[in-house]
């Protein structure tokens, strides 16, 4: 199973649109995926088609009234399903805050969830709280959207730091694997510039010791595509909303590589037993 953190704290750069439809484009490639929403918007549960009431079981009752994950998740299509998020959610910091172990509470909720998947993708909050710090510890692997401009790179540095710390003290398995590109203007210098600038970052950091040494810019750029802006609001993925659009074309792209690095890992494994 590969567990993913989908993160970044700048709000905007497509996260939720990346988490949804990475699962999506996974389920139908015959894989079985679980997103988990940890943001209190919902925006990923609604992008799903899930709205729950108040009285709703969601991902708060998960970390906040020993709820297991199976009574909470539910499956949207086939071979996706999801934990579903609510506003509740935003208590959960203050609720948590003199809990003893509350960064880890979610990862052992998942080793003790009975159902298997594929892929646990998790949306996560735009911040740096224990919602996300319950995805780092739960997570092996690290996907970060950037939208290629400068502002969207602001506070880039704090984030790779946090990871880091999270991947020293509390999850040492923890990698970022790679940088997905959204709202990606072809035509424009900027966007070229500052793709080419964050590739040259992270090949400089080969030679360090650290969470994001092996990272990688992915080679699929999301394109800015109003179809995948309209698809939340229909409570669909852009497959189902838009299946011939550049969003779903793009994101299609993406969960090849995502499999890629899969079979790509089990060759490197056969490889060292074998010499």
């Amino acid at each position: 199973m590969r567990s993913i953190a989908v993160i970044n704290q700048k709000g905007g750069v497509g996260k939720t649109t990346t988490a949804v439809n990475l699962s999506a484009a996974l389920s139908a490639a015959g894989k079985t995926v679980c997103v988990i929403d940890l943001d209190p918007q919902a925006h990923a549960s609604l992008h799903l088609g899930v709205s729950l009431e108040n009285s709703d079981h969601s991902v708060y009752s998960v970390l906040t009234d020993d709820t297991p994950l199976e009574q909470v998740r539910t499956k949207v299509a086939e071979g996706l399903y999801i934990v579903p998020s609510h506003i509740d959610l935003a208590a959960a910091e203050m609720e948590l805050a003199t809990e003893v172990g509350r960064e880890i509470i979610l990862r052992d909720k998942i080793q003790e969830d009975t159902e298997e998947f594929d892929y646990i993708i998790f949306d996560c909050p735009p911040s740096l709280g224990v919602l996300t710090l319950n995805a780092l510890t739960a997570a092996t692997e690290v996907f970060l959207p950037l939208q290629p401009h400068f502002l969207a790179l602001h506070g880039l540095s704090k984030l790779l730091k946090t990871i880091d710390l999270v991947g020293k003290r509390l999850n040492p398995g923890l990698r970022l694997t790679g940088i997905v590109f959204c709202l990606y203007d072809s035509g424009t210098k900027l966007a070229a510039e500052v793709s080419a600038d964050v590739k040259e970052f992270f090949t400089d950091q080969r030679i360090s010791n650290n969470v994001w040494k092996d990272a990688t810019n992915f080679e699929t750029m999301i394109r800015r595509n109003i179809r995948l802006a309209e698809a939340p609001s229909f409570g669909q993925s852009v497959f189902d909303y838009a299946p011939q659009s550049n969003g779903a074309v793009d994101y299609t792209s993406l969960a090849a590589e995502v499999l890629q690095q899969e079979l790509d890992a089990i060759r490197v494994k056969r490889y060292a037993k074998s010499a």
